[in-house]
């Protein structure tokens, strides 16, 4: 179920070189959101129409609040950025699918997360019951560590060797000689195509989360495409909608 709120921020405050930690409280949409899921966030400037998505980090839903982790890459998440406690915001949410939690009951689950795709992996985490191995891979500047760290076992990559394996998460895979039954990944196209591999060579099932510029966000405008295995009902061609049919996705459904 999708609702549109007037959302209170909560706090907020910056936890890596333009990378932003958001709490919002909700009256609904914490109730409903789950792990891999995203909202869609609307600015104050009427000249910029369209909302941006944003995956949610954590979802507390005894205080009825979302946390949302997010990179300034333009002048809508720059306006967002300035936020503070008391002020307002408007939401729609949750939106997307999320992660099929169901499918990680009794396996050794690896979630591997890169740059901005890492926030979604800690509440899926969390909600994961049993072993969960996590890697998280970082250009330099590291962020969220401490909470990874604490809902399971986590491992490092750095593009500069400042921290854990010098390289990308399946270098730290690689390295750390990590195996896993099930894989839920999301983070930038080139990383999840490499992932796709690796868990078809190891034979490994595997969800990805994909990254992709978004417009109505519900599945009705089809800017957020990609091609798929099978025939889209809606556009009865070989595609998908990553915000209506995703953003999670069996990886042999989609060519990355």
């Amino acid at each position: 179920m999708k609702i549109k709120e007037c959302c209170t921020v909560i706090s907020q405050e910056c936890i890596a070189k333009d990378i932003y930690s958001m709490w919002i409280s909700t009256k609904a949409i914490a109730r409903e959101a789950k792990p891999g899921q995203f909202v869609s966030v609307y600015t104050k400037d009427a000249s910029r129409l369209l909302p941006r998505p944003i995956s949610l980090c954590e979802i507390d839903r005894e205080k009825d609040a979302l946390r949302i982790v997010y990179r300034i890459a333009g002048d809508g998440t720059r306006e967002f950025s300035r936020l503070r406690a008391g002020d307002t915001i408007d939401i729609l949410g949750p939106l997307g699918n999320g992660f099929p939690l169901e499918e990680a009951k009794g396996k050794r689950v690896m979630l591997m997360g890169g740059g901005i795709g890492i926030p979604p992996m800690l509440e899926t985490a969390k909600a994961i019951q049993g072993e969960k191995i996590i890697v998280s891979g970082y250009r330099d500047e590291l962020f969220l560590t401490e909470e990874l760290n604490a809902a399971g076992q986590l491992y490092l990559a750095t593009e500069d060797g400042s921290a854990g394996t010098k390289g990308n998460v399946l270098d730290a895979v690689k390295a750390n000689r990590l195996e896993a039954d099930l894989i839920f990944a999301c983070g930038p196209t080139p990383m999840l195509r490499a992932i796709k591999a690796y868990a078809l060579d190891k034979g490994i099932p595997c969800w990805v989360s994909m990254e992709e510029k978004m417009a109505c966000g519900i599945g009705a405008c089809l800017a957020c495409v990609c091609k798929s295995t099978e025939v889209d009902g809606h556009s009865q061609v070989h595609n998908k909608r990553i915000c209506k049919d995703g953003p999670v996705f069996l990886s042999t459904e989609v060519e990355l």
